[in-house]
């Protein structure tokens, strides 16, 4: 790719959005059935490309990253019909006689979708899915890392789409950099925080609009209180931090446990790990790999650097970048390992005293706000109120990674995990503009907002102006 020939693509684009046709709400429902059947009919082509990437199984590619596109084109063809339907509102007397408004939901135009390597099917697809459903036209900047699932995305997005609606450009990062560097009306990126912050500062010299879904500056806690249910706990964390080999933004980058019980949830937890994997996960061939040579290595430089604490795992297979899901206790709040977003089966386990649950509270609070949290405690009133008072994406209590699986409700972080939201009616909104147009009447028009202010003429409108505001 080079410049001239993205930007040939954005202005293809651009003067197609402007023919007008991406905004017939019928016509973009069949452009999503299309994309839903593209993804129906290349199925084994994506597990095979998801396999070779990250060694994911047919089953977990199809759970994590095939399957809920496909749940997501059904919610938006249920309600994109209600979703995109003008808005009528009541002008308000201080209107009259201008009683009549409506507010639009207008697409933004060509759309840069920027997917990562760690879903590349629900994390292009489903964002594109949203940009389809706003009247968008998009091009797709994918992962270089993730080279044959950007290769089977490809050829799905070239048999669906003419280009001039939706194209697919491979490469590195000089190629996001040249999509970076073109006019776009919407950019969504999904990526690091630290990447996020050179997007931002593209779009803003042309005051584009960005959404961004960012996995946090400082990781995902997971609280576990003396009350909790451990071996239910154990199973679900185990489950988690095996999918994806831990390469999931919203994953758990470091658990908290109340020091009265953590003895007792290790035990549970190596025991999950065992039934779910076995004892050696790198010698499993469902256990996913690591995306690169280097996030091993990374694994393998943490291992070393704790191995005096490392409860669990801390093996791995070079040659297949399988590394083991690697338990490290004791770990105090302030060590390296759990200042930063770790993406990959290193774990690390902060114990605390239970009555001091507050002070891991602050803790959590005062670093940069996370993309999730969990907790595990029978306290649900206390859980509550910790859910409803700390900032972060979204989260679970006695459970984890579901509230991205349910209907209807937006999701994203705040902050160094991101801005925006999307899924469903939330991804309609994000990838519209809502436009208010009121419908002026050429009668009755009363003389109050027009000159004289003062004297008796401008008495009688003060009077009338503070009646009508009540």
């Amino acid at each position: 790719m080079t410049q001239e020939s993205i930007h040939s693509i954005v202005e293809k684009q651009r003067k197609y959005f402007l023919t007008g046709e991406t905004l017939d709400v019928s016509w973009r429902k069949e452009q999503l059935k299309k994309l839903k059947q593209a993804v129906i009919d290349n199925r084994e082509m994506l597990q095979k490309a998801l396999y070779e990437d990250l060694g994911k199984s047919p089953v977990e590619a199809y759970l994590v990253d095939i399957g809920p596109v496909i749940v997501e084109i059904n919610e938006i063809l249920r309600g994109l019909g209600k979703w995109a339907r003008p808005e009528r509102h009541y002008s308000g007397l201080l209107c009259f006689p201008s009683m009549k408004t409506t507010v639009y939901k207008m697409p933004y135009g060509v759309s840069l979708l920027i997917s990562p390597f760690n879903f590349p099917v629900i994390l292009t697809l489903g964002v594109l899915a949203a940009s389809i459903c706003g009247g968008n036209t998009a091009v797709i900047k994918t992962s270089s890392k993730s080279a044959s699932s950007t290769k089977a995305l490809k050829k799905l997005i070239s048999e669906t789409f003419p280009e001039e609606y939706v194209t697919l450009v491979e490469g590195g990062h000089d190629v996001a950099d040249m999509c970076l560097a073109e006019r776009f009306d919407k950019i969504f990126y999904t990526g690091s925080p630290a990447v996020a912050k050179h997007v931002l500062e593209e779009a803003s010299k042309n005051l584009t609009s960005v959404a961004l879904e960012l996995g946090g500056e400082t990781g995902n806690w997971c609280i576990i209180r003396k009350d909790a249910d451990l071996r239910d706990a154990a199973r679900k964390i185990a489950f988690f931090k095996l999918c994806n080999a831990g390469q999931i933004c919203i994953n758990i980058n470091q658990i908290a446990v109340a020091e009265e019980v953590a003895e007792q949830f290790l035990e549970e937890l190596k025991a999950a790990f065992i039934k779910q994997i076995g004892p050696k996960a790198e010698e499993n061939p469902d256990y996913p790999k690591l995306i690169t040579s280097s996030v091993y290595e990374k694994c393998s430089r943490i291992a070393e650097e704790y191995k005096d604490r490392i409860v669990f795992g801390g093996t791995g297979n070079p040659d297949t970048r399988q590394f083991s899901p690697t338990v490290i206790y004791p770990v105090g709040t302030d060590e390296n390992v759990v200042l930063h977003e770790l993406f990959c089966p290193v774990l690390p386990v902060v114990p605390y005293r239970d009555s001091e649950a507050e002070r891991i509270l602050d803790i959590i609070a005062e670093r940069e706000h996370p993309l999730a949290m969990y907790i595990f405690t029978s306290d649900i009133k206390w859980a509550n109120r910790v859910m409803s008072t700390l900032q972060f994406g979204g989260g679970c209590i006695n459970e984890v990674c579901l509230h991205m699986m349910v209907k209807g409700v937006p999701f994203n972080g705040t902050g160094h995990s991101g801005m925006g939201a999307y899924h469903g009616e939330w991804g309609f909104r994000e990838f519209t503009h809502p436009q208010t147009v009121l419908k002026g009447s050429t009668r009755f028009n009363l003389p109050l907002r027009e000159h004289p202010y003062s004297g008796r003429d401008g008495e009688k409108k003060m009077k009338l102006l503070k009646l009508l505001e009540k």
